[in-house]
């Protein structure tokens, strides 16, 4: 399995009721992407405060690296995506092997 792991920090401005829509979109995608098998998000919920700006999370569980590899440049990903960039300030995402 892969794990799809990114961090958002929204801009200044966005509701809470559009940071749901991005995730339900993306949350949406689970079903329809080959090997997408899973997906969790939330804000930042820590006392640690080792966050540097970044407010929420979501890791993707997809059955293998090559379903990853597919679902990056899939129509349904890149009209997410159209939906989720223009409300970020900054994202970073990592991908690992499990």
């Amino acid at each position: 399995m892969t794990r799809h792991y990114g961090m958002f920090q929204f801009k200044e401005g966005i509701s809470e009721a559009e940071i749901e829509n991005c995730f339900a979109n993306m949350k949406a995608m689970v079903g329809k992407i080959p090997g997408l098998l899973d997906m969790e998000h939330g804000p930042y919920d820590s006392t640690e405060g080792l966050n540097d700006g970044y407010t929420h999370g979501f890791i993707m569980t997809f059955d293998s690296p090559e379903a990853r590899e597919a679902y990056l440049p899939h129509p349904i990903h890149e009209k997410v995506k159209d939906v989720v960039l223009p409300k970020l300030e900054r994202a970073v995402v990592f991908d690992f092997n499990v």
